[in-house]
């Protein structure tokens, strides 16, 4: 008689692994499951990322950040032998759930996150709006205060009136360049 007495059916559940370690789990996991012949049980082993528009030395990059730092997810069909090869995979700390028995991730959830993983393009998030006042964090105006008066939600770009020698003054920034005040 099995120790556990779940669905016989294909979830995903959440792995917790220790941070930094999310890709290498889901290396290992598919190489544990390919070496013990587990196809049938374990389908699909995901680190959720997406892509993310971050300004390093005065450059536009896009990065791809994880979403949930420290967690895999997996795609099987929880049985004592599935379990205990996702459970003994190195790094992995265990599965989110009750005591020894995992909680299957809506599908809901599931799906708001492959709609958030699958975006191609990263979207800017501009939280400001014309006439709000804000300050500059970076580049050749950095620590001066402004005020918006164009936004270029296409583009990322911002135009702020900036006080220079006693007129306003516009000049276009990164939305990545200002923070609200």
């Amino acid at each position: 008689m099995p120790k556990q007495q779940l669905p016989q059916e294909k979830n995903w559940y959440v792995i917790h692994t220790y941070s930094g370690y999310e890709d290498a789990v889901a290396k290992s996991l598919k190489q544990r499951v390919d070496s013990l012949g587990m196809e049938d049980k374990i389908f699909s082993v995901v680190v959720p990322k997406e892509k993310k528009i971050k300004i390093k030395s005065g450059k536009r990059k896009i990065v791809e950040e994880k979403i949930y730092p420290g967690y895999v997810l997996v795609e099987m069909i929880v049985t004592d032998d599935s379990w205990y090869v996702v459970r003994n995979t190195p790094n992995v700390t265990g599965f989110v759930g009750v005591g020894t028995t995992p909680v299957p991730v809506s599908k809901g959830e599931i799906d708001s996150l492959q709609k958030r993983m699958g975006s191609e393009e990263p979207q800017y998030k501009i939280e400001v709006k014309p006439g709000d006042n804000i300050k500059i964090t970076d580049g050749p105006f950095k620590d001066f205060d402004g005020k918006v008066s164009e936004i270029d939600q296409e583009r990322g770009k911002i135009k702020v009136l900036v006080n220079l020698f006693g007129r306003d003054t516009p000049v276009e920034l990164d939305s990545l360049q200002i923070k609200k005040i």
